[in-house]
């Protein structure tokens, strides 16, 4: 045993001593060894429970050290990492899985078989369960005392979420009863006012009592109940309040108002009374007569009412839209006139909260308002953002109660899941994912070395620009300006001002401008042969026949086929003119959406009959297929939900899983369930098609089917590796692509960066080289070439380059596969990659650049080839090849997170995750991970099977934690609102578009809809803006704001409200009651949140990760002292994306199995103990306290190494 082996028994005892000191409160390290010598004795569980049984140990403490001997020792650490490193025989294999059985319960729970063909099953399950429930409620009431549930078939998070299911069920129930009431379930009566739940009176009579019974228990219903009236210190607009008449005029009646403070009388014009004509005041109102009122105009004192738009009997407002159009911020942009409005005036019934509730804030000492007095008054921050300090300071001399905001400090449980106790990092050391194969080789040091060089040459021309801005601001006399009594006043500047002109004047870069500058513009290459014979120029043509041959002759075909070769387009229409759509579809699956939509749009060109008739595609949120659709092109996330409804797939006759060798999580999900599917469906053909060479892994695993290969175009490529490491890659790229062009032969030129910033970087630094060359030396064309470029710049790749000019396109890895460029010899190969990777310190995933692996080092050398003999510069040793790279690709599934995946699976009714049929598994420590995030969403229960939430959450085509706030809108009264955030933040990255050479004008702009409360209200301004504007065109253009972006996030909003209606979930407006909003967003993203660090920026609640506010955020230097975050994005530093104001009670309202109060007890929180000053000498200390081990008593321990 070597000294590391040694170390790690060591920890293995200590660990065990532990565990038995918890169990029988013996601390004995020599037990604890006698009893991890009894395990290694032992050949099973249940022998090493009966020998520990003779010494009074339970079975669960046999169980514990069971699992922690088998993590930790170091004999069983050494198979593992065998078993990882090489392929063992089965025994050897099948007793690692046994091993993984035994640590790991949680993941090999049984699979259970789900009805997929009807809803009905479901419902009447659903109704099944209420049947108990109401029972239970009975007993309950005839018990009576306080009401606690017992022995629960589910877990309940909240009292909030457990009555949101209780009240899905009943919706249910109550449907399968008649069609009538289902359909009245579904209209808004308001009989009471705008605060009225929305639950129809006549209710049965036991659902009365049950809830009777809740309101008494619980003091959360404050949308189920009228809430007690509070009084407005002012009127608000469009508010409707019970008023009595003061007077009646020729021109009106004057009102007093009842729901304001002091005497406040309004007057209701005579026009406002009532719809038709009126003569006079006096034939509809007398004086001393009770009226219902809404405010319409509030303008100094005085102030506009209308009898018109409410009903005077029950006081429902009969223009809600006016009250959501006046909320915050853009809100108000668009309503000079009555009929601005466009289609916001919808049906959805509007329901606000109690809006006068007195905000809970922190008392503030006088120095500090002085402090924020004097701010004010210097413009330095706007005095919007204290709009009641003034108030509070009156109401301290008035002696009124001030509400203080609670310091709350919330932190994270130390429990785990009852499902996974002792399985995850709290109690297991578990390691690492390693997505690079040698983290201190020479190629992961430049990688690391790489973003600190972008940041310098980032920070270097900042500071160009400043310079050369002064430099030309020098001569311009600020001081005489002001002096000259003539001047126009509006010519005087600041210095300030001339500064941000010279920044904003950043135009579009030289050698962008050359590279987009054409007037005729061309998609695609460029032929003059006919659609025929351009199908019959490509290879597959040649294999057609013997293709045709090998689809009739086997259920499970491989076909392997350079890019370029015609396999996407052209096999799916060989099935079908040889019948195979005469059965059923033909299906073909592409790992991304763009490429859906561009190869349905040429099949259909070839096929000759228009999109979404005969060929169609499916994307997220967008279908364009008919009933005649014969080919259905569609993301491997599209087929992956169809067999969740349908596991037979019995629309299909044919499905092709095209670009297999990308490996996508959806891809390999689909590899399993697709492999279960043939079982079923006999006459059903399955194709895979892969574009790199590891076809005979593919055709291992779908046992032994046979490959096609279609032989593409290829030459002989030769290679060539630098001597010495590179630490600055990106400058070794360029200088070698300047070789290039100054030593060899004729050839266009590809190199491969890893995104979009450095593409960028490079074409300007390329350029400005060969300019410095002078016109002396042959023109070099520069063109980029990545995701998010526009179609028409990044189609002139395609072109070939004009006489006497060489090509360089400067490309992502979009071009290893994905596309086939013409007249590339020469290619440069950095082995660099950008791929997403699961970071447990952020506890999501994140970009990171990492070494290529040695199959995609092999593809990029093979696109010097085909066009002729070409040429590959490796900017890596040959040595960092052959040691630093990984044979092939991590898939996806290995690095991601699988949160969305695991529910996926679980809906279909997978629950075994340890024995599911991965082509690669997944790490164990990944599934572990994601089935905590589920347990904390309410997704999942003690058990580790499929809540009811989370059934419907598997139904929503996003992410677990915005399918849970949408559902959860629902109940909170606000899902109208959800409903447009989901949809601005699904739809596209940014709805903002921000030119250079006008940012100054879109900041502005854009701070118009800026909400005090966050990004995902300035997003909901911005929508209800636009819909205000008819959607107009022109007021985005004016606004900066993409109309494109916009459109695609209303077809996103219908496909949604249809989910919600096929599942009978309500669309309900909050009106302006956004908090409700917020509270919904904070029950799906809670673990995204983050607290105000008082040194720097914010560190985040789980790992206490320091992360930033972004400077485009509405909450940018704005004092938040709680956030939730959508998303991280990481540039100089790791900034929040789409952030919002919470209040922390909200996270552990949210997610009590996941947050807590900390110091509850009595006890320090962690955050007050770190802060709390230690004295330099405590002489009551005892003489080992100085340790470590002392020190390090808090927590159940486990390390680090978490990924």
């Amino acid at each position: 045993m070597d000294d590391l082996e040694a170390l790690e028994h060591l920890s293995l005892v200590s660990k065990v001593a532990s565990e038995i000191q918890n169990h029988m409160g013996i601390s004995d390290k020599t037990i604890a060894e006698f009893v991890i010598a009894q395990h290694e004795q032992c050949k099973n569980l249940d022998e090493f429970k009966t020998k520990l049984s003779e010494f009074d140990f339970s079975a669960s403490l046999a169980t514990a050290i069971d699992r922690l001997v088998l993590t930790m020792h170091p004999k069983y650490k050494s198979k593992a990492k065998q078993a990882h490193a090489q392929e063992e025989d089965d025994r050897d294999l099948d007793s690692e899985r046994d091993r993984k059985t035994r640590v790991f319960k949680g993941l090999v729970i049984p699979d259970k078989d789900v009805a997929f063909d009807e809803q009905d099953d479901a419902q009447e399950e659903d109704t099944k369960l209420d049947a108990m429930d109401d029972t239970f409620a009975l007993l309950e009431g005839l018990a009576g005392g306080p009401k606690k549930p017992s022995a629960p078939r589910k877990r309940s998070v909240s009292p909030m979420e457990a009555e949101y299911d209780s009240r899905q069920s009943k919706k249910s129930r109550r449907r399968t009863r008649s069609p009538e009431q289902r359909h009245d379930d579904f209209i808004f009566e308001d009989e009471f006012g705008r605060n009225r739940p929305w639950r129809k009176s006549d209710q049965d009579t036991d659902r009365k009592s049950r809830h009777r019974q809740r309101s008494r228990s619980e003091d959360r219903h404050r949308h189920r109940r009228e809430p007690t009236p509070e009084m407005d210190d002012s009127p608000v607009l469009y508010k409707i309040y019970d008023g009595r008449v003061t007077g009646v005029k020729d021109f009106g009646v004057f009102v007093n108002l009842y729901g304001v403070r002091g005497k406040v009388d309004g007057l209701v014009h005579i026009s406002a009374m009532a719809e038709g004509k009126v003569n006079h005041p006096s034939d509809l109102v007398s004086r001393n007569q009770e009226v219902k009122v809404k405010v319409m105009k509030v303008q100094d004192n005085r102030i506009s009412l209308s009898m018109a738009e409410v009903d005077q009997v029950t006081g429902q407002d009969f223009e809600p839209h006016k009250r959501i159009g006046a909320a915050t911020g853009a809100n108000a942009l668009g309503m000079n006139g009555e009929e601005r409005y466009g289609n916001l005036t919808s049906n959805v019934p509007v329901i606000e909260g109690n809006m006068n509730q007195r905000r809970n804030r922190k008392r503030m000492t006088s120095p500090e308002r002085w402090e924020i007095k004097q701010l004010i008054a210097s413009g330095a921050i706007s005095a919007q953002e204290y709009p009641d300090i003034d108030e509070d300071y009156n109401a301290a001399l008035r002696g009124e109660e001030i509400e203080e905001e609670e310091d709350v400090d919330i932190e994270v449980r130390d429990e785990e899941p009852p499902f996974l106790a002792g399985q995850t990092k709290q109690s297991l050391e578990l390691s690492p994912i390693r997505v690079v194969k040698a983290p201190d080789g020479s190629m992961n040091r430049a990688a690391i070395a790489g973003d600190v060089l972008a940041k310098e040459r980032r920070d270097l021309k900042q500071q160009e620009s400043r310079d050369k801005a002064a430099k030309e601001n020098s001569g311009v006399d600020l001081q005489a300006q002001w002096n000259d009594p003539m001047a126009n006043p509006e010519q005087r500047q600041f210095a300030s001002d001339l500064r941000q002109a010279r920044q904003n004047d950043g135009e579009v870069p030289e050698w962008k401008r050359i590279a987009s500058h054409s007037k005729t513009q061309s998609f695609g290459k460029r032929t003059d042969m006919s659609i025929k014979d351009q199908r019959e120029s490509l290879p597959a043509y040649q294999f057609r026949k013997q293709f045709l041959e090998a689809v009739a002759g086997y259920q499970l075909l491989i076909v392997v086929g350079d890019t370029g070769s015609g396999k996407t387009t052209q096999l799916t229409q060989y099935l079908a003119e040889e019948g195979y759509a005469n059965q059923g579809m033909i299906g073909c699956t592409q790992p991304r959406r763009v490429a859906a939509m561009s190869v349905a749009q040429r099949v259909s060109e070839e096929v000759g009959c228009r999109l979404g008739e005969e060929v169609g595609y499916t994307i997220r949120f967008e279908d364009k297929t008919s009933s005649s659709t014969k080919i259905k092109y569609m993301t491997d996330g599209i087929m992956q939900r169809e067999i969740l409804l349908d596991p037979e797939l019995n629309k299909y006759s044919v499905i092709m899983l095209d670009e297999a060798h990308e490996r996508t999580i959806a891809t390999d999900v689909l590899f399993s369930l697709l492999k279960k599917t043939l079982k079923k469906r006999p006459d059903m053909k399955l194709i895979v098609t892969s574009a790199t060479l590891d076809a005979a892994k593919f055709s291992e695993y779908f046992n032994q089917c046979p490959i096609l290969t279609i032989p593409g175009r290829t030459f002989p490529v030769e290679i060539m590796y630098s001597r010495e490491p590179e630490s600055d890659y990106l400058d070794a790229a360029l200088t070698t692509v300047m070789q290039i062009h100054l030593t060899e032969p004729p050839g266009d030129i590809l190199l491969f960066l890893t995104g979009k910033e450095e593409i960028d970087t490079s074409c300007e630094i390329l350029y400005e080289r060969m300019k410095a060359l002078g016109p002396s030396v042959p023109e070099l064309m520069i063109l980029p070439i990545y995701g998010a470029l526009p179609s028409e710049i990044a189609s002139k790749i395609f072109e070939p380059a004009p006489v006497g000019t060489r090509k360089v396109v400067i490309a992502t890895n979009i071009a290893e596969t994905s596309i086939t460029i013409d007249g590339i010899y020469f290619v440069v190969d950095p082995g660099f990659v950008k791929q997403t990777a699961y970071d447990a310190r952020l506890g999501m995933d994140r970009l990171q650049v990492t070494p290529i692996s040695q199959a995609q080092a092999r593809q990029r050398a093979g696109r010097a080839g085909r066009t002729g003999p070409g040429k590959c510069f490796r900017l890596y040793t040959e040595a960092a090849y052959q040691s630093e790279m990984l044979p092939t690709t991590i898939p996806e599934i290995q690095r991601q997170n699988l949160a969305n995946t695991i529910l996926m699976l679980k809906a279909m009714g997978i629950n075994d995750l340890l024995h599911f049929d991965f082509m690669d598994p997944p790490p164990t420590n990944t599934m572990l991970t994601a089935l905590e995030e589920l347990y904390a969403l309410s997704a999942l229960d003690d058990e580790g099977l499929l809540t009811r939430l989370g059934r419907r959450m598997a139904d929503f085509p996003m992410e677990p934690a915005l399918a849970k706030s949408t559902i959860m809108s629902v109940d909170l009264g606000c899902s109208d609102e959800m409903l447009s955030i989901v949809a601005m933040i699904s739809a596209v990255q940014t709805v903002f578009h921000r030119p250079k050479d006008k940012q100054d004008q879109a900041d502005k702009k854009k701070a118009k809809f800026h909400d005090a409360s966050g990004d995902h209200l300035t997003l909901l301004n911005v929508y209800n803006a636009w819909k205000q504007s008819r959607m107009s065109d022109p007021w985005c253009f004016e606004n900066f704001i993409q109309p494109r972006s916009m459109k695609r996030a209303e077809d996103v909003r219908k496909q949604l409200v249809q989910i919600l209606d096929r599942h009978r979930l309500r669309v309900v407006s909050c009106g302006r009651d956004t908090t409700r909003v917020r509270q919904a967003l904070c029950s799906g993203f809670f673990r995204n949140s983050a607290r105000k660090d008082p040194q720097e920026g914010y560190k985040t609640l789980i790992e206490g990760t320091p992360v930033y506010m972004h400077p485009s955020s509405a909450l940018n230097r704005k004092a938040a002292e709680h956030v939730i975050y959508h998303s991280l994005v990481e540039t100089t530093k790791e900034y929040m994306h789409n952030v919002t104001v919470i209040e922390p009670k909200w996270l552990v309202e949210a997610a009590p199995t996941f947050f807590k109060v900390a110091g509850k007890e009595g006890g320090l929180s962690k955050r007050k103990r770190a802060e709390r000053i230690q004295p330099l000498h405590n002489r009551f200390a005892g003489e080992d306290d100085w340790r470590l081990s002392a020190q390090k008593k808090q927590g159940r321990g486990g390390g680090g190494t978490w990924g």
